[in-house]
């Protein structure tokens, strides 16, 4: 049973590309000549802990798997073997909407919650670093997602480590991480202490901040009722 749910229905001879209970039978049926009714297949599912929720949409990394592979071991046995004069943090950004993220939430039967929007969006920003030994989270905000949000991070970093004598930082290939104006900072006598540390195109799962981010938007961003950016603000700085 956990087979069938786990594969995509397009491998078993279907058209539709996701499961109903009456197609699962019918594969059952062909694997194993057996007819079962739709309780017998609802306890299956429950037996081995199938759910019904929303998959997570996934660009395929471009580089070849063994390419992939060997730069994600160099980053993990990075921060295995980081000295004590060293840190490393991962690096990210995340976008914070006025209009609110609309999510799931419990309400009463034959009832649907309403969530005012302000109608008119106004977005910020945050360029945050998480530290990998302790869990802090150093960030700053901006109105504007470039490169200029990312350089006065990699400033902050250097004041929140003064005592490191490098600062790896692990992110993602966004266009912002790659100007000259970054390369130019990295030149400077504190910017020497920065090295930065790329991630195979695509691979968001291995940036641990990315968690981070979204309990932020869980717990703040989601549904929330604030009609001004500078209280939405307020309630994601606490």
């Amino acid at each position: 049973m956990a087979e069938i749910v786990d594969a995509c229905p397009i491998e078993h001879g279907w058209r539709r590309p996701t499961w109903t209970l009456e197609m699962m039978i019918e594969t059952m049926e062909q694997k194993t000549n057996v007819r079962v009714s739709p309780s017998t297949i609802s306890r299956a599912l429950r037996r081995v802990g199938a759910r019904l929720g929303q998959p997570k949409p996934t660009v395929g990394c471009p580089w070849p798997k063994a390419r992939k592979n060997r730069k994600l071991r160099a980053i993990r046995k990075l921060l295995k073997d980081l000295p004590d004069d060293e840190v490393l943090v991962y690096e990210d950004e995340v976008d914070i909407h006025l209009n609110p993220k609309i999510g799931r939430d419990w309400m009463l039967r034959g009832q649907q919650k309403e969530v005012v929007t302000p109608g008119q969006n106004e977005k910020r920003y945050l360029a945050g670093a998480l530290e990998s030994r302790t869990g802090r989270l150093i960030y700053v905000a901006g109105d504007r997602k470039n490169s200029l949000l990312f350089i006065n991070l990699l400033w902050e970093l250097t004041r929140h480590f003064p005592d490191a004598r490098t600062i790896h930082v692990i992110l993602d290939n966004h266009s912002i991480h790659y100007t000259q104006q970054v390369d130019l900072s990295l030149e400077t006598s504190e910017g020497r202490r920065l090295k930065l540390h790329f991630l195979p195109p695509y691979c968001p799962d291995h940036n641990k901040i990315e968690r981070l981010w979204r309990d932020l938007h869980a717990a703040v961003t989601r549904n929330h009722r604030r009609a001004k950016m500078s209280r939405l603000m307020d309630e994601v700085h606490m």
